[in-house]
């Protein structure tokens, strides 16, 4: 794999680790950076657990494919971000929700990205 891909990847791997660990320490900052307010009570729960553990399986799947270099994992990162930007999309059109063009933007690099690292990536192992 080319290691300057390598790199490239492993910088948002940090970065989304770095988020998941913030949901614990500073849940209502980092609700403030994707433009959500802290929520109360059950949902509050809910907005740390799911959101935290979304950063923290996305980060660690492109952190583990970087070291491994096995392309499952990158695959995995690419099927949450672009998933997520798909998603945001349809809530876009189909529930009145706010069309939220930079996290796509930032999803669909990311998604681009992960699928690039795995297309250069040595072959999984057999099964």
């Amino acid at each position: 794999m080319n290691k300057a891909l390598r790199i490239l990847t492993a910088l948002p791997a940090v970065m989304f680790l770095a988020t998941s660990v913030r949901w614990l320490v500073d849940p209502a900052g980092a609700a403030a950076t994707i433009g959500m307010p802290l929520l109360d009570g059950l949902a509050r729960s809910s907005q740390i657990g799911d959101l935290g553990a979304f950063f923290l399986a996305a980060g660690s799947m492109l952190l583990l494919g970087v070291i491994t270099l096995q392309r499952e994992w990158f695959y995995g990162a690419a099927l949450l971000f672009g998933g997520a930007a798909v998603f945001r999309v349809l809530a876009w059109a189909a529930q009145d929700a706010a069309l939220a063009t930079p996290m796509i933007v930032v999803e669909v690099v990311v998604t681009l990205l992960a699928v690039a690292t795995a297309l250069t990536s040595k072959q999984p192992r057999p099964a």
